[in-house]
């Protein structure tokens, strides 16, 4: 499997206590048995464990309807909005010359944004997706009544609900409802699959395919890297396994910041995927490790000082990409005063970019940092499906190490329940009161400009 999917090696600071590694073993198989109990009932959460069977007969239907669109805009957020931009980045790379489709995200609800993405679209050959399992997610129904009121002023209801698409629970929710009212397009988002865990379900494939990113390759990805975990019976042998088990004592150590680092910029956006899943699944009870962004080489001009000489406080993944299809190779330099350079003629972009995530790593290693290095051959939608499936089921397995549930996200509930109360949906006066009683505190402690 690694050698079709990726390559994966332990930096030499990592543990090398090879009993504690191997003491994990059976709460390895315990906690992957839990995992698939939970995905054969199909409970609650568990339910991104089966999307690489996911049946994409409805979805690409529907993408065929709307062939003739030019513009996509894309309205969610965390889950239903950073998955489709990790997908977008990575595979979507193409230069985008004139005809070719637009696609906007809209998740936060700066007016700035909305305003700028006004003056650039025409709803006469856009698309407008909704993405709210719930319905409920106030920042995503905001934006989506706004644009829903530009393209109905624009075009008038009737043909304003023909260029929606909704996807949302099957059965219950306010959007739901909205598409039983209206009779706009829809798509189910699995009951069992949340936000975070859910870029392999319609929620990231749609946007996908109407971007012309290759559907059956990121699920076939993502079902051998499934094979691989099931097929493997030990730490060594399970590359999930041991990162979730070494991530787990490192922040036992005291190393409660994890830190990955991909050196390309299409996995930039990867990275910040990786920080919701990782963070609103683990960050529980007192316990979890901090998610951090890095992309190489940039970062390595900002922040690799502090991971060489700061506090010996983190945990390291890198993720480097061998080759790159389109390279750009350096040439001779140009006059004498140059010369000094002439060492980089030859050397391609892409060559110096792997030189550059392994001189990174081998100064982690040197500083007895610990460090996980993980290797794909070239990025495309086959290595990143197993990307997407590795880094969810490691999260998951290390949920059950913990002893936590993987798949809630209280603290996230809290702050949903105070913004209903400001402002002013029914029946939720009371965060409103426990938000201005809390204000005086804040208040007292704030400098205002």
């Amino acid at each position: 499997m690694s050698g079709e999917l990726f390559s994966l090696a332990a930096g030499a600071a990592l543990l090398r206590e090879e009993g504690l590694l191997e003491s994990f073993s059976d709460s390895c198989r315990e906690a992957h048995e839990q995992i698939l109990q939970g995905a054969r009932e199909d409970r609650p959460g568990f339910g991104w464990y089966a999307l690489p069977d996911m049946d994409l007969g409805e979805l690409q239907q529907l993408v065929e309807t709307y062939s003739s669109v030019r513009t996509v805009i894309q309205v969610g957020i965390g889950g239903s909005a950073l998955g489709s931009l990790m997908l977008q980045k990575a595979l979507a790379f193409e230069d985008n010359p004139s005809g070719k489709r637009r696609f906007f995200v809209v998740d936060n609800v700066d007016p700035r944004d909305l305003r700028k993405l006004e003056n650039s679209v025409d709803p006469e050959s856009s698309l407008l997706v909704v993405i709210s399992k719930s319905g409920g997610t106030a920042e995503t129904m905001a934006n989506f009544l706004w644009l829903f009121a530009l393209f109905e002023e624009k075009l008038g209801r009737k043909e304003a609900l023909r260029r929606v698409v909704v996807l949302t629970d099957p059965q219950s929710g306010i959007l739901r409802e909205f598409v039983k009212e209206t009779g706009c397009a829809s798509l189910p988002i699995p009951t069992s699959v949340g936000g975070r865990f859910s870029v392999l379900s319609p929620v990231g494939l749609f946007g996908a395919a109407l971007l012309n990113i290759p559907l059956k390759e990121l699920l076939r990805g993502a079902e051998v890297m499934r094979s691989h975990i099931e097929s493997s019976s030990g730490i060594k042998e399970n590359s999930a396994w041991l990162w979730s088990v070494l991530s787990h004592l490192h922040e036992k150590k005291g190393r409660n910041i994890s830190v990955l680092m991909p050196y390309a910029d299409g996995l930039e956006d990867f990275a910040e995927w990786f920080a919701q899943l990782w963070g609103e699944s683990l960050g529980k009870i007192g316990m979890g490790s901090t998610p951090v962004r890095a992309l190489g080489a940039i970062d390595q001009h900002s922040q690799v000082q502090l991971y060489a000489e700061g506090p010996d406080d983190k945990f390291y993944t890198l993720i480097a990409v061998k080759k790159h299809p389109k390279d750009c190779f350096i040439p001779h330099p140009p006059g004498n005063s140059l010369e000094k350079l002439a060492y980089l003629e030859g050397h391609s972009l892409g060559e110096m970019l792997y030189a550059e995530a392994q001189a990174t790593a081998s100064a982690l290693v040197e500083k007895k940092r610990p460090l996980f290095w993980l290797e794909i051959p070239v990025l495309d939608a086959f290595r990143l499906g197993g990307l997407i499936f590795f880094f969810e089921y490691a999260t998951a397995l290390r949920g059950m190490l913990m002893k936590i549930n993987p798949f809630d996200q209280p603290g996230v509930e809290q702050g949903k329940l105070h913004t209903y109360g400001l402002m002013g949906r029914k029946g939720y006066e009371s965060y409103r009161e426990a938000v201005e009683e809390q204000k005086k505190i804040m208040y007292d402690l704030t400098l205002t400009l």
